[in-house]
């Protein structure tokens, strides 16, 4: 089973990696979470902002790189690598709507 983390390593569109308005995440009912889809589009913001992602091993790496290179509270780390961590059950590419459909377990 794959993580998030693992997923934005190896996804890219274009062979760019992953624009944070690509992404949301749903429950396997196929309903958008709004709260985790935005969590995530803000890990995305700031890993295209400030990281090459490419470049980073682990989730660990990434949480100390942002520590470092912003100034992001504790908090707010922490919440970055919980959802950098969670499971992926599938990846759902919607076409149509231009989205890539991350399906977490219930959570």
């Amino acid at each position: 089973m794959f993580n998030v983390f693992g997923m934005l390593k190896m996804f890219s569109v274009n062979h760019h990696h992953i624009s944070n308005s690509q992404i949301v995440v749903t429950d396997q009912a196929g309903k958008p979470n709004s709260l985790l889809t935005d969590l995530l589009r803000d890990v995305i913001s700031s890993i295209n902002i400030f990281i090459n992602i490419a470049d980073v091993i682990s989730v660990e790496e990434l949480v100390a790189i942002f520590a470092e290179r912003t100034p992001l509270p504790a908090d707010v780390l922490s919440e970055y690598e919980k959802i950098l961590k969670q499971d992926i059950l599938r990846v759902n590419f919607a076409t149509r709507k231009g989205q890539i459909e991350l399906i977490f377990p219930e959570v």
